[in-house]
């Protein structure tokens, strides 16, 4: 006969601990708990178009529309010019990386406020609704991508003067940039959120407006010699959207160094960001 002083202690599948200090963020928490992203991605991915009659088609109306717009406006009207490119591959190509990094960026902003009912409940790692956020918008992106590629194929075998290069397989690279910075982003405007309401309603205009300091409807070469280059550049999305013209089109600024500053930065950005949400969210109940 043992007595419980000779059994084995108990063995626990997880242990809940509240966190220390500023670094410690239990990362490894979000593989853990994978199945449930995934769940999140889902419900992400169905909700935005449950209940409308076109579904998932609005991800190709959308940045169709917006690029058909963008031609007849900055191409027609006010004749920016487009680096020798067909207009409508030029603005598309812009057009569906900004939306990506916009997407990300406003559907995280809020992740304290929407899901403070959620956050109450049940322990689950925070960071797992925004990341949810960035995969499911990831499935988007793709879509339109493809759409983009329908439109590089019809041009490029009209014979127009489009030279993709091995660039394009930086494709992958430009887009952990996107969703790093808007995750980053999205997720210290959500911490501050907790706190400043006032932030939310900030957030849509200051993305609309940051889309013209990024070259979407305009190429970076109109701007050599001005004196507005140096914030443009200093824009994270600007050498993601040169980058991306250039592999796959051939024409815009592509410069090794431009881009690994948008990956420095985004890395910064990303690392403040996720330092910010896991300290608030000890609290933000006591807030929201």
């Amino acid at each position: 006969m043992t007595t419980p002083s000779s059994t084995a202690p108990d063995t626990w599948d997880l242990v809940i601990r509240p966190k220390s200090g500023w670094f410690d963020l239990h990362l490894y928490d979000l593989w853990r708990y994978r199945d449930l992203v995934s769940m999140f991605v889902w419900r992400d991915f169905v909700a935005n178009f449950k209940q409308t009659i076109l579904g998932p088609l609005w991800f190709i109306i959308q940045p169709l529309l917006t690029t058909l717009i963008f031609t007849v406006v900055f191409g027609n009207i006010a004749k920016l010019g487009t680096d020798g490119l067909p207009a409508i591959l030029f603005y598309l190509s812009g057009v569906i990386g900004w939306n990506y990094f916009a997407d990300c960026l406003n559907s995280t902003s809020d992740t304290f406020i929407k899901n403070a009912g959620i956050f109450g409940k049940v322990y689950f790692p925070r960071l797992a609704v925004p990341l949810s956020i960035v995969i499911s918008s990831l499935l988007k992106y793709g879509i339109q991508l493809v759409l983009f590629l329908g439109f590089f194929g019809y041009y490029y075998f009209a014979g127009d003067a489009i030279r993709p290069n091995a660039v394009l397989l930086l494709t992958p690279l430009l887009i952990l940039i996107m969703a790093g910075l808007g995750l980053g982003c999205g997720i210290i405007i959500s911490s501050l959120t907790t706190k400043y309401r006032d932030l939310r309603f900030l957030v849509g205009f200051a993305v609309q407006l940051a889309m013209y300091a990024t070259p979407v409807i305009y190429p970076l070469s109109k701007l050599q010699g001005s004196r507005f280059l140096w914030l443009v550049l200093l824009n994270p999305m600007t050498p993601v959207i040169e980058t991306f013209r250039y592999g796959f089109l051939g024409a815009g600024t592509f410069r090794p160094e431009y881009l690994a500053l948008s990956a420095g930065l985004t890395a910064l950005v990303l690392f403040i960001g996720v330092l910010l949400f896991t300290h608030i969210e000890k609290t933000f109940m006591d807030t929201v």
